[in-house]
């Protein structure tokens, strides 16, 4: 996985832009509204959603496995802590967050490193604290494209399946933590190959 991104960032840079994705503009709202100064974000990429929340004044902690994501985000957002690694092991991590935002990371996973990954971050979250997911949905135009390598999960691209949520199986992910909200979300992007429409199941919880 990290070759795959780090061809991605070297060939396309900010790749999807500077403006963040809609979900962490409303993530922000719901982290505001219960007074979170400290955010995690692993899968920060180069910092287009990260740069929102220090910008908003917030603590903000990055991981990032791609160098080449790395390097345009020290750049891009200098007030988030970046650690260059992977987010499936972040016992290097000492503090606990008031949230977790996470954008399109998870679908990334097969089902056994999706666990882990879910239980990486509910970790790193303190008590009454806030995890924010962002997953494709079973509605996205690529749902069903190249060989199917699990339930739900497709390689549409060499080295990158993709699973796609229904609502029922994004919240089974989480166990009995309390949902405070979830929906779909429409995202817009434009990565060189013209404009385009994600339909994104999100989902936050209460740890």
């Amino acid at each position: 996985m990290k070759e795959y991104w780090d061809e991605r960032f070297r060939a396309g840079g900010r790749i999807w832009g500077e403006s963040p994705s809609r979900t962490a503009d409303h993530a922000l709202e719901l982290f505001r509204g219960n007074d979170v100064t400290s955010v995690l974000v692993p899968g920060s990429g180069y910092g287009r959603n990260s740069r929102l929340f220090t910008g908003s004044g917030m603590e903000v902690t990055g991981i990032e496995i791609s160098p080449e994501a790395c390097a345009l985000a020290r750049a891009f957002d200098p007030l988030t802590r970046l650690f260059n690694a992977s987010a499936l092991d972040m016992s290097f991590v000492a503090d606990s967050y008031d949230a977790v935002y996470c954008f399109n990371v998870m679908h990334l996973f097969r089902e056994a490193d999706r666990r882990r990954f879910v239980r990486e971050c509910t970790a790193r979250a303190k008590s009454g604290g806030l995890l924010f997911f962002t997953v494709f949905s079973e509605k996205e135009p690529s749902y069903g494209k190249g060989a199917e390598v699990e339930p739900d999960t497709f390689e549409s691209k060499p080295g990158r399946p993709v699973h796609y949520f229904t609502a029922d199986d994004l919240a089974a992910q989480f166990g009995n933590l309390e949902v405070v909200e979830t929906g779909l979300v429409e995202d817009t992007e434009d990565h060189g190959d013209g404009p385009h429409t994600h339909v994104l199941r999100y989902i936050c919880l209460r740890v």
